[in-house]
């Protein structure tokens, strides 16, 4: 297989998570003792999120560019940007790089696809939940998204930044999704996309009755298969 590049730090926790995933894949592909060939250029979460905060886009386009840009240049054959908020700056990568960034959005729409659902509810980052980067991706699969309500939003993005970020797991947080997610569903969710990087480490499939669509997994596990057929 060739190599995957990873802008990572995004936050640390989800980054372990793609080398997990990626890891695993390698070895149940490959056999027991394989491992995933990675290269991570990890970034300032602080600085990351300052920026997120003050709005400037245009300076994390420049850092994610740059980061994808040293990733080609060490041998990478595909990049994952290691954060669905992040994806908004997967122009400026893209246009830094000639080599395919995959985007967490696709991947996922994909996966929808196949399960043939129609409408599907979106946990993530307000700017996930509340920009429309990744809402659009999805609806050009023809999948239409939902979302919590403004107080719901709040609390789905407290729980990222002050808990999830640093590992911190909470089971009242834990219930906080699950009902947030429950509303989702009464209100014809036929899935849940779980729609930043971190959430899997709270929620699973095992506690929601609809089909719930793990960003993380799925995006890794696209560009494992990318780097397969290379």
């Amino acid at each position: 297989m060739e190599t995957i590049g990873l802008i990572g730090g995004i936050t640390p926790q989800s980054t372990i998570m793609y080398y997990e995933v990626l890891n695993r894949l390698a070895s149940e592909h490959f056999g027991e003792n394989h491992s995933c060939k990675v290269i991570i250029n990890s970034v300032n979460f602080a600085e990351i999120s300052n920026l997120q905060k003050e709005n400037r886009w245009d300076k994390l386009d420049d850092i994610m560019a740059d980061a994808g840009k040293s990733l080609e240049l060490a041998g990478a054959k595909c990049i994952l940007i290691c954060a669905n908020t992040m994806h908004l700056t997967i122009d400026a990568v893209r246009e830094a790089v000639d080599i395919p960034v995959i985007h967490i959005a696709e991947a996922t729409a994909e996966k929808i696809i196949e399960k043939k659902l129609k409408t599907v509810a979106l946990l993530g980052t307000k700017y996930t939940m509340e920009k429309d980067f990744y809402i659009e991706v999805l609806r050009s699969f023809g999948i239409k998204t939902i979302v919590p309500n403004l107080e719901n939003r709040n609390a789905v993005h407290r729980i990222i930044y002050d808990e999830l970020s640093k590992g911190i797991l909470n089971d009242a947080s834990k219930q906080i999704y699950l009902q947030i997610i429950e509303k989702l569903i009464e209100n014809g969710a036929e899935g849940v996309i779980l729609g930043c990087t971190e959430i899997p480490l709270l929620i699973n499939q095992s506690d929601v009755s609809t089909p719930v669509f793990d960003t993380t997994t799925i995006h890794a596990a696209k560009s494992f298969m990318e780097v397969l057929k290379t």
